[in-house]
């Protein structure tokens, strides 16, 4: 799809920082519209972009490693603002003729700046002691390149940021896009708006008029497919295409035997019943199961349930004939996750979604969301006028129930994990958490252990109950759930799920654990 939404750019290079995702966050909520490309990204390309501003990132080299990031010394002659952060500031140098040295003290962690200079980019910050800041640093400034002065200094870095400010080129030892810099968003907001002259018109409001208005001239009189699971991502994807298109988007909706409890019903009630849209619903929860039977490695099942997936995805849109695009709910953590310079990541788990679809039927992809973080995302579903629920619900993985049952999956245990994971899920809202938390779910785990029921020995299942905190799904922790709405998931799944005689609570963080236990 062609997208000419947006006119105010700003360009941010990735080294390879952990952070670099948090600087496009911290720019789109200052409500400007930015890209996270590669460092290496080519100069005509940069040019065609056509940036209002470009931000370094930070990285993990030091300047000095054999094959340390160079990004083309050509965007300097651009005539746009610069933003170098941490490593980004330590390239500027190196780049413009100053000399980076290593740090006596590597400085990891919280630290206190002085600001030298409040004019331009500590516009609004007090000179003076006393300003924290997130450093993570093992080289720093010896020398700064010509024209440059120092704006701040810490204990460890005596140019901890510094400025040309007729060239407007500015680099900062710091990272400004952590919380852990309180003051980072002034400064980020001062590169964006003081000094490289953007307006705060990136809003989902915009988006959305926008977005409606290119998919209808873009699809002009052809037919789209879409998957649709009721999730947020292919739920929003529907609706947006629903406003630009109406009766020639056809959704599908497989029903693999590993959705929560009602969950297929919910969807024909939202879309078909009040969207009115032409859904269509498979059951195919039979076929599915007949497939997984006797499966226990998690790899396999992953692979099984989008094989199966695309196979009758496949066969129902052949059945309702010809379609020039499939849409699907691809959002912009994907699309950086693909385009990043340090390479293809190592294979943790196979993902089920509809990617492999173009090339299986010979259809055009639309992701109308591609540009767009989670958090975007959801705003987008509340401007669409989507309920609440919908918009605020947790990530369900692709493969469903079939990653949270650990070992052999059954329709009995099927049903005992549906009905702990309704229950982790009810109380959670009782408790006013489940907007508060990232997930929450429940997981059968593939042993049994002794109990006492009544007078009885019992040797039932295991459910693991597992609730976490996150942003973004990169990094997580388990959440401080209080234990008084532990102790209610535990008796109430304990007493009244049959076949469950002990609940644990999973308090492992990601990484190095995984949210999903498969």
């Amino acid at each position: 799809m062609t997208n000419n939404l947006y006119t105010q750019k700003i360009l941010i290079l990735d080294f390879g920082s952990q952070y670099t995702q948090l600087i496009a966050r911290r720019v789109r909520e200052a409500k400007v519209y930015c890209e996270i490309h590669p460092f290496n990204m080519r100069l005509e390309t940069i040019e065609g972009f056509s940036p209002k501003g470009i931000i370094l990132s930070g990285g993990p080299a030091s300047i000095y490693d054999e094959g340390a990031p160079f990004a083309d010394r050509g965007i300097l002659e651009l005539n746009v603002p610069v933003l170098g952060i941490c490593y980004g500031m330590q390239y500027l140098t190196r780049l413009l003729g100053g000399e980076v040295g290593r740090s006596g003290d590597r400085e990891y962690g919280n630290a206190t700046i002085a600001i030298e200079d409040d004019r331009d980019l500590f516009h609004g910050l007090e000179s003076g002691e006393g300003r924290s800041v997130w450093m993570s640093h093992g080289d720093r400034i010896d020398r700064m390149p010509e024209g440059f002065v120092v704006l701040a200094r810490s204990k460890n870095s005596p140019v901890a940021a510094m400025a040309d400010i007729t060239r407007t080129r500015f680099g900062v030892q710091f990272h400004p896009e952590v919380a852990h810099t309180p003051d980072g968003s002034k400064i980020l907001r001062n590169f964006l708006f003081r000094i490289c002259g953007c307006r705060p018109s990136w809003s989902m409001t915009s988006f959305v008029h926008g977005t409606v208005k290119t998919l209808r001239e873009d699809i002009g009189d052809d037919r789209v497919i879409c998957g649709l699971s009721g999730g947020v991502d292919s739920s929003v994807t529907a609706v947006l295409l629903h406003q630009a298109i109406g009766g020639q988007l056809s959704c599908i909706l497989v029903d693999n035997g590993l959705l929560r409890r009602g969950e297929a019903g919910e969807v024909v009630e939202i879309f078909q019943e009040h969207y009115g849209m032409d859904l269509h619903l498979v059951d195919a929860s039979e076929h599915f199961l007949k497939h997984l039977e006797g499966v226990t490695d998690p790899e396999e099942k992953r692979k099984i349930i989008g094989r199966e997936f695309i196979s009758i995805f496949e066969m129902k849109a052949k059945e309702l004939g010809s379609a020039k695009y499939l849409a699907q709910g691809t959002l912009y953590p994907d699309v950086i996750e693909s385009v990043s310079f340090k390479g293809p990541s190592a294979t943790i788990k196979s993902h089920h979604n509809v990617g492999g679809l173009p090339e299986v039927m010979n259809l055009e992809l639309i992701e109308p969301l591609r540009e767009l973080f989670k958090d975007e995302v959801r705003q987008v579903g509340v401007e669409l006028g989507l309920p609440r629920e919908l918009v605020m619900r947790q990530p369900f993985p692709g493969p469903g129930l079939a990653v949270r049952i650990l070992g052999e999956i059954t329709r009995e245990r099927l049903e005992i994990l549906r009905s702990a994971d309704a229950i982790v899920i009810e109380e959670i809202k009782i408790a006013g958490l489940y907007e508060k938390v990232w997930q929450s779910f429940a997981v059968l785990l593939p042993i049994r252990t002794v109990g006492v029921m009544g007078d009885e020995r019992t040797y039932e299942n295991v459910i693991a109950v597992r609730i976490v905190d996150s942003l973004d799904a990169m990094t997580a922790d388990w959440s401080k759930v209080p234990c008084e709405v532990l102790g209610r998931i535990s008796n109430r799944i304990i007493n009244s799920v049959k076949g469950v005689n002990r609940v644990v609570y999973d308090i492992s963080s990601k990484p190095p654990s995984t949210i999903e236990w498969e």
